[in-house]
């Protein structure tokens, strides 16, 4: 069967197989992989998921992306090998639930494309006897999770770029206290500075013998995977009884989804296209309100420089995702934010929800979250909360309406922010434990292209 191709939002690249767009990690013109068309499942098939572990609906969902790419026992082995850990469906009240992406092993939902990633990789650059950099930046949880995902592998090395002061204690020590294969950057800036370094690098002639990677969610690798657990949760929560999507008598979902740089999001997004009922996404942002105003207004400008909010890893104020969002509804996007063909504004606001959320309001949802309802919340998770409460409210959604929020990361990773509201310290997940005893290993830069790319030249 033919390989599914992929192209870049920017609409200057040539076309490439899922393996290339997964090594090269950004499109040669700075745009981001989109696949030329996406693949659907039936009602049917979906149905069947009701009887899938979660390892068998990744396969299902994967295999679909990467036709004549890799074959089907080998995928399998992937996806077992990736998703051995539980994802809970926590209920709230009435039809209303918390999906914890917090179980992996590093506590964040960061593990479920970088798992997969991780291995997807390996398999390819094995197979064509390479060796890869992996540049990334992070704004909190990605970095740890990638660290994680690769450490230990014999062809790839991995760069994490952090703003400095802008991430936990914990989230920064579970990407220090590694070693081996694994370098980290402490940049003096924010996330955008991070990630447009990362960017700039790779559109460098003169770095091209490092054969850059990316594991950001500008990967399209990273992507797939999170469309997952959109048709997972669903297959657990629906009412079987019921056909999926269209009518009055059907099942669908609301999907919560707190929202960074966008890649979460757009897993969700895709999930919709691949036939999943979602009613609508509700996008919850911290105060870096670019795209709520952007779905309002029409509008959109970037936050330069981003606010930094108690939801770190959602400070972004410009979103490299937006780009394919953008793409999916007719328009076109670049890297900078300027948008040169309009997308259908008024499908975008019928299908999407979005609201900003400060960070009073996300300690006193927290406060809610847990004496209401006993849910254990953390930043990230409070604002996709709260979004959601404030969605119900003005829409007048029903008790009967299946509700699922995201829950992104594991609240022992916030402890000062829960022992303040809460007054107690969470329990750590075993993936935590012992990390305040690690010894860190980490460089500090300016925020310098330059610097950087002396970085990048006396170091690999």
């Amino acid at each position: 069967m033919e390989a599914l191709k992929y192209y870049s939002t920017n609409l200057n690249a040539e076309e490439v197989t899922f393996s290339e767009a997964l090594l090269k990690g950004l499109a040669p013109d700075k745009g981001l992989f989109m696949p030329i068309e996406i693949p659907t499942f039936t009602n049917e098939e979906i149905k069947s998921f009701t009887q899938k572990e979660y390892y068998e609906i990744a396969f299902e969902v994967i295999k679909k992306f990467l036709v004549g790419q890799i074959n089907d026992k080998e995928l399998l082995a992937l996806v077992k090998d990736a998703y051995n850990f539980d994802v809970p469906l926590e209920k709230g009240f009435d039809n209303k639930y918390v999906m914890r992406l917090d179980q992996g092993p590093t506590a964040s939902f960061k593990d479920f494309a970088a798992r997969m990633m991780g291995r997807l990789m390996n398999y390819y650059i094995k197979k064509e006897n390479r060796k890869l950099l992996i540049l990334t930046a992070t704004s909190g949880d990605t970095g740890s999770a990638i660290a994680n995902a690769f450490y230990g592998l014999d062809n790839i090395k991995v760069l994490v770029l952090f703003p400095d002061g802008e991430v936990t204690d914990r989230q920064r020590k579970q990407m220090t206290t590694l070693g081996k294969n694994i370098q980290v950057i402490s940049l003096k800036g924010k996330f955008d500075d991070c990630q447009a370094l990362v960017k700039e690098a790779f559109s460098d002639p003169d770095l091209d013998y490092l054969n850059l990677s990316s594991a950001n969610s500008i990967n399209i690798g990273r992507l797939i995977p999170q469309i997952v657990y959109y048709f997972y949760s669903f297959s657990r929560l629906r009412k079987p009884a019921r056909p999926a999507g269209g009518g009055d008598e059907s099942d669908d979902v609301v999907f919560s989804v707190p929202s960074g740089n966008f890649g979460d999001m757009m897993g969700g997004v895709l999930a919709k296209k691949m036939g999943l009922p979602i009613k609508k996404f509700v996008i919850s942002v911290n105060e870096n309100d670019e795209f709520p105003v952007f779905l309002k207004t029409g509008k959109y400008n970037k936050i330069e420089p981003s606010k930094n909010c108690l939801s770190s890893a959602m400070n972004v104020g410009h979103p490299s995702n937006l780009a394919r969002l953008v793409a999916l509804y007719g328009g076109v996007m670049n890297e900078k934010g300027e948008i040169s063909k309009e997308p259908d504004m008024d499908l975008m606001r019928e299908e999407i929800y979005s609201i900003s959320v400060t960070d009073q309001v996300t300690k006193e949802t927290i406060k809610e979250a847990y004496e209401e309802h006993n849910l254990l919340l953390e930043p990230h998770g409070s604002v996709g909360w709260k979004g959601l409460m404030e969605f119900c409210k003005e829409y007048n959604i029903g008790k009967d309406q299946l509700c699922i929020s995201l829950e992104t990361a594991h609240p022992a990773k916030f402890p000062d922010e829960i022992i303040e509201i809460l007054k107690f310290d969470p329990k750590l997940p075993a993936s935590l434990e012992g990390l305040e005893n690690k010894e860190e290993f980490f460089d500090n830069l300016d925020n310098d292209y330059s610097k950087f790319k002396n970085y990048l030249k006396n170091n690999y």
